[in-house]
């Protein structure tokens, strides 16, 4: 009978580039803020949805949503250092080259196994818009960056802020509450109750995940990027829900 043997050190390189799947990041915390920002990050956020819920309302459509949401998530990257006060580190913004090993394998991985399952998946209707004029500029990128703005306001903002105030647990369920039935998705309660109630139930449950995957490793570029990839492929093809 023949035998493998995997050598510790070969068990210990497999563990490093599995251990993400299982969140376990060995998180580093990110800088501490002053406890009078908190009270700023809130403030900021309420304006940056404003400005968001705004500008929607007064320049839809005559200014292209492939313009407009990239100014909305520019206008929100600027209000975290001159609202809030706090650097982008402080809230999850992580360069690359101070990335753990899993994170980078953990991020490649799930990067390299969503472009191949959600085209997969939604060959069909993903063939439909594609065929659409212009649906690349017009779909596409403008839910690639409304992904990122989602998880910069929600996660990195109020969630590191309510996370300070009241703990994990709290404060994660409380900021997403906040994402799933908050300004994002209101909407929603006009709809009815067999479209409503399983769209509520499906982004709280993806919220859920983005915000303990953002609490356990303490990167909003993965959370960000994640979501950003989910809206391009799905809200993108199917129009179903940011």
């Amino acid at each position: 009978m023949v035998t493998l043997e995997v050598q510790p050190g070969v068990r210990h390189r497999l563990a490093t580039h599995l251990r993400g799947h299982l969140l376990l990041f060995d998180r580093k915390p990110s800088p501490a803020f002053e406890a009078a920002r908190g009270s700023r990050i809130l403030i900021a956020v309420i304006l940056i949805e404003a400005v968001r819920l705004a500008a929607v309302r007064w320049f839809l459509p005559a200014v292209p949503l492939a313009l407009l949401v990239p100014l909305i998530l520019g206008f929100a990257l600027l209000s975290i250092h001159l609202v809030a006060g706090v650097k982008p580190l402080q809230i999850g913004f992580r360069p690359w080259r101070e990335w753990t090993v899993t994170e980078q394998s953990y991020f490649l991985q799930v990067l390299v196994i969503a472009n191949v399952v959600f085209p997969a998946v939604l060959a069909a209707p993903l063939r439909a818009r594609l065929a659409q004029p212009s649906a690349v500029w017009s779909l596409f990128v403008p839910y690639l960056f409304f992904g990122f703005y989602q998880e910069l306001v929600y996660r990195g903002l109020v969630q590191t802020e309510l996370v300070r105030r009241w703990g994990a647990p709290a404060g994660i369920l409380v900021a997403n509450a906040l994402y799933t039935f908050g300004p994002l998705h209101a909407y929603y309660f006009s709809s009815r109750a067999s479209l409503a109630v399983p769209m509520f139930a499906a982004i709280f449950v993806i919220g859920l995940f983005f915000g303990v995957l953002f609490r356990r490793s303490g990167n909003l570029w993965i959370v960000a990027s994640f979501h950003a990839i989910r809206n391009t492929y799905i809200v993108g093809s199917l129009g179903t829900g940011p």
